[in-house]
C-alpha cells in the first residue's frame, strides 16, 4: 500500500520502506478507490501502517471522522453525508502530499559521541482525543541532539469523559511508552522526564493527602508505581508537541510547522532554561468531583460501667431496686455463713485419723443437715434500709469521690466543687448536708439530708417514687417530701422533668389541642394566632375528649393518618382505639406522647 519512490534498492521493515541512499524513511501512498462508507474509510485508514507514530497527528484526523460516523450509528455500507464525504475527500488529497515526508532512520548524528542519554515524554488531551510522544535527548561536552522515538495518538471514548480524566489517561500512556523504550533501548539512560500541560494531573500525581474515586485512583497508582513525583514537569500548551496529536493536522501544516518530529526547542538548551512551574498538591479545589469527600465520624465514647452500676441502672423503680439489692446482700450473708460453717465442720473432722475422702463425706453430710435446718428467708424493713444505705454509698463514691476523700482527710472541699455551698459532712460513710442545725429539735435526717446529684439514676428513681407515693402531686409538694431525707442538687429542674414525662399527669391535666385558625377575610386582617404550634403527626398517642364522661374515662388512641388544609395545618386525624378506628378534629384531642423521630 505504501511504496517508496527510490531508484536504489529498498529495504522493508515493519511496513515502512527504508531509503538506503539517504538512510531515511519516506512515504508514498498509492491507494485503491474505495466507496465513501464506514467500511471503505476503515480499509484505507488501516492500510496506513505506521507503528512508530511518525504520522500520528495526520492520521488521527481520519480516525476522528470514522468515530463520528460510528457515533451517528451509520451502517458499514451506508453512504455517508456529503459533508463527511467532502472531509474524507480533502483528507485523501492531503494524503498524497505525505510523499514529501522524510525522517532520518538513525537517532544519533554521524560522528556524535553522546555522554548522557535521557528520555523525554510529552502527553496531552482534548475533548476528542489524547496522545503522547517520546524523544531521546543526547548530550556531550559541546552539543545536544534531540531525536524522535515513538508517538501515539488515540481518539477519546464515545462516552463523554472530562478533560482531566483524558489528560490523566494520556499521562498513563506516556508511562507505558517509557517502560517499553527502557526494555527495547540497550543503552544507559538517565532518569526519564515527563511533561504535561495539565496542572490538575500534576496535583493528582503529587497529592499524598487526598483520596480519589476509582478511575483517577487506579491511574494515579499506575503512574506512582513506575515514576516519582519529581519526574513530572509542567510545559505550556504552545510548547507541548503532544498537543498536535489531540486535534489533528493537515498535511501542509504537519510537514512545514510541526514540532512532532523535531520536538520542542527548549530541550536543546541547558536544563536551567527549561519551563518551570511550582505545583502545590495541597491546593486541589474542594469541589473537585474526582476527590472523595472527607467523611467525619463522630464517636461517643461511654465510660465502661462497673457491674454494680449496670445493675443499678437496669431498674426503673426505686422499690424494686432496693428489694433486689436487699436480696443480693442477704444472699451474700448466707454464702459467707455457709462458708464459715464449712470451715468449722472441716476443723472438727480434721482432728480424727480417718481417710481424707471419709472426712470430706462427713463434712458434706453435716453441711446438708445444716442447710435443711435453715428456714425460708423474708425481707425486713432493716434489710431494705441496709440496701438503701449501700446504694447511696456506692453512688456517692462514684460521683463525689474527690469530695469524700478530702473530708476523710479532715480537709474542706474545693471551692470549685458543687458541694462547697452545702458545707458537706460524712456520717457513717454517707455524704450529707452540713449547716448550723445540729442543735435543732428535729430528726437528724431532716437536719442533714443525703446529698445526691440530679444526673444520678438513683435520684430520678427517688423522685419518681415520691411522685407516685403522693398521688401525682405537684412540684412543690414533691420537693417538700423529698427534702425530709434527700438533697438533690438542681432538684427543681429534675422534678419538672418527672412531671413532664409522667403519662398519668398528662392524662389528668393535659390541655385539649388547639390549631391555628384559617385565614381571615381581607377586611379582617388582624391576626390573633401568632405562635406556631406543632402539627399532630402519625404515631402520636392522644386522649379523645368526651364531654359526657369524666376525664379518667376518656379513650386513648394512636394517630394513624392526618388531614391538613391548604396551608398544611392538620385539622382532623384518623385514630386507632382499643376497639375501633375513629376520625376526630384536633380540638377534641389531648396530647399524651409525641411520636419519636425514629
Amino acid at each position: 500500500m505504501l511504496e517508496m519512490d527510490l531508484e536504489l534498492p529498498m529495504e522493508r521493515a515493519l511496513g515502512l520502506q527504508w531509503c538506503i541512499q539517504s538512510d531515511s524513511f519516506k512515504f508514498k501512498a498509492s491507494l485503491q478507490e474505495r466507496s465513501h462508507t464506514r467500511r471503505g474509510i476503515l480499509s484505507v485508514v488501516s492500510s496506513l501502517y505506521d507503528p512508530l507514530g511518525f504520522l500520528a497527528p495526520f492520521i488521527i484526523t481520519a480516525k476522528l471522522l470514522l468515530q463520528e460516523l460510528c457515533r451517528r450509528n451509520l451502517g458499514w455500507d451506508d453512504a455517508i453525508h456529503h459533508h463527511f464525504s467532502k472531509q474524507w475527500t480533502d483528507w485523501l488529497d492531503d494524503l498524497k502530499r505525505i510523499s514529501k515526508f522524510e525522517v532520518s532512520r538513525c537517532i544519533k548524528p554521524k560522528n556524535f559521541c553522546p555522554v548522557t542519554a535521557q528520555l523525554h515524554h510529552f502527553s496531552d488531551a482534548s475533548q476528542v482525543g489524547y496522545g503522547a510522544v517520546s524523544y531521546i535527548r543526547l548530550q556531550n561536552e559541546h552539543h545536544v541532539h534531540l531525536a524522535f522515538l515513538l508517538g501515539k495518538a488515540r481518539v477519546a471514548p464515545l462516552k463523554q469523559t472530562t478533560i482531566p480524566r483524558l489528560e490523566l489517561t494520556a499521562a498513563v500512556l506516556a508511562v507505558r511508552m517509557d517502560q517499553l523504550l527502557h526494555r527495547e533501548l540497550h543503552i544507559e539512560l538517565e532518569t526519564s522526564v515527563f511533561w504535561t500541560d495539565s496542572t490538575t494531573v500534576l496535583k493528582y500525581i503529587c497529592s499524598e493527602a487526598k483520596r480519589f474515586h476509582t478511575f483517577v485512583a487506579n491511574r494515579v497508582s499506575i503512574i506512582r508505581e513506575a515514576t516519582q513525583g519529581n519526574q513530572w514537569r509542567y510545559v505550556s500548551s504552545k510548547d507541548n508537541p503532544a498537543d498536535e496529536a489531540t486535534r489533528g493536522m493537515k498535511a501542509e501544516n504537519f510537514l512545514e510547522h510541526s514540532k512532532w518530529i523535531n520536538g520542542p526547542e527548549f530541550l536543546i538548551e541547558s536544563e536551567n532554561r527549561w519551563p518551570t512551574l511550582e505545583v502545590k498538591s495541597d491546593l486541589l479545589p474542594a469541589d473537585d468531583s474526582e476527590i472523595k469527600k472527607d467523611v467525619i465520624v463522630n464517636a461517643v465514647v461511654e465510660e465502661a460501667k462497673s457491674p454494680t452500676s449496670f445493675f443499678i441502672s437496669y431498674f426503673s423503680s426505686w422499690m424494686k431496686l432496693k428489694t433486689s439489692v436487699a436480696w443480693v446482700l442477704k444472699l451474700k450473708e448466707l454464702l459467707l455463713w455457709l462458708s464459715q460453717k464449712r470451715k468449722e465442720f472441716s476443723a472438727i473432722t480434721h482432728q480424727s485419723t480417718e481417710d481424707s475422702n471419709i472426712k470430706e463425706q462427713k463434712v458434706s453430710q453435716k453441711m446438708q443437715q445444716f442447710k435443711t435446718m435453715l428456714k425460708m428467708q423474708c425481707l425486713t424493713s432493716e434489710d431494705l434500709a441496709r440496701a438503701e444505705h449501700f446504694i447511696i454509698l456506692f453512688e456517692q463514691h462514684h460521683r463525689f469521690g474527690p469530695e469524700i476523700s478530702s473530708l476523710g482527710a479532715n480537709k474542706t472541699v474545693s471551692k470549685d466543687s458543687r458541694l462547697y455551698r452545702l458545707d458537706p459532712v460524712v456520717d457513717n460513710g454517707v455524704l450529707r448536708v452540713g449547716g448550723r442545725l445540729r442543735r435543732a429539735a428535729m430528726p437528724s435526717e431532716i437536719k442533714h439530708p443525703v446529698i445526691l446529684c440530679k444526673n444520678m439514676h438513683v435520684a430520678t428513681l427517688i423522685l419518681r417514687y415520691i411522685h407516685y407515693l403522693l398521688g401525682h402531686a405537684g412540684r412543690s409538694h414533691m420537693l417538700s417530701r423529698l427534702r425530709r431525707r434527700y438533697w438533690i442538687i438542681s432538684a427543681n429542674s429534675a422534678a419538672r422533668k418527672i412531671l413532664s414525662d409522667c403519662v398519668t399527669c398528662r392524662r389528668n391535666r393535659g390541655k385539649v389541642l388547639e390549631q391555628k385558625m384559617a385565614d381571615l377575610p381581607q377586611e379582617r386582617e388582624r391576626q390573633k394566632w401568632m405562635r406556631l404550634r406543632r402539627n399532630i403527626s402519625p404515631g402520636d398517642i392522644v386522649l379523645i375528649a368526651d364531654a359526657t364522661a369524666p376525664r379518667g374515662c376518656w379513650q386513648m388512641g394512636r394517630v394513624l393518618a392526618v388531614k391538613a388544609d391548604a396551608g398544611g395545618l392538620v385539622r382532623s386525624v384518623q385514630l386507632q382505639t382499643k376497639t375501633s378506628v375513629l376520625e376526630r378534629p384536633v380540638t377534641k384531642l389531648c396530647m399524651l406522647l409525641e411520636a419519636s423521630a425514629d
